[in-house]
Parts: C-alpha cells; sequence; structure tokens
C-alpha cells in the first residue's frame, strides 16, 4: 500500500477531516490531500507529527519494518516486558503462549 492510500486509511478509520489531521501535523489541509493523492512526501519531521497524531509508529505510518503491525501502545509493552525480572518475564510469556497456542487450536478447528 502506497503511503498515500495508507495516510487516507488511517485518517478515514477516525473520521478526521483532512483539515483536521493538517491541524494535529502542524501542516496546511492541502498539504494532506497531497500527501493523501502521493503528490508529494512528508519530511521525516513531519511523518513523525502525523504518526504522533495517529499515535502510531513510523513503521506502521508508511507500512514498513518489523514494527509496522504493532501501534505504540503495544510497542511501549514489549520493551517494557525487557525490563522484568527474568521469572516474571517467563510467567508472562508462558501465559501468552498459552493464549496463542489456543487461538491457533481453535483457528485450526473452525475450518
Amino acid at each position: 500500500m502506497d503511503f498515500g492510500t495508507t495516510l487516507t486509511k488511517l485518517r478515514k478509520e477516525l473520521n478526521w477531516s483532512q483539515s483536521q489531521l493538517a491541524d494535529k501535523a502542524g501542516v496546511s489541509r492541502v498539504i494532506i490531500g497531497r500527501f493523501e493523492r502521493n503528490e508529494a512526501l512528508p519530511s521525516i519531521e513531519v511523518a513523525k507529527n502525523i504518526a504522533e497524531a495517529f499515535q502510531i509508529s513510523m513503521d506502521q505510518l508508511i507500512g514498513e519494518g518489523q514494527n509496522a503491525k504493532f501501534d505504540k501502545k503495544t510497542l511501549k509493552r514489549i520493551q517494557e516486558l525487557d525490563l522484568l525480572e527474568p521469572e516474571k518475564k517467563k510467567t508472562l510469556f508462558d501465559l501468552i503462549d498459552t493464549y496463542i497456542r489456543d487461538a491457533k487450536t481453535r483457528q485450526a478447528y473452525a475450518y
């Protein structure tokens, strides 16, 4: 998916107008329109402001990188997991693994 399509999709998911996004990102409505039509690409600073407005990572905004599928809350939780004591971390990973295993089992039997 190209940048303009991603930007439009994210904006519409929040029911924001181009003007609302422009205000949050600190740019003009006209430039948001140009981004959405793929007539221009934002500077890194503007892309950062847009990502912050949507509360997503830059990876997610451009749809690339290993973190593209994660929102900022999920990424923050993953980073904080690494700070836990080893035993607590193991307990959480065991719990996560159990939920993932159960979800995969349900999917397998649903078809």
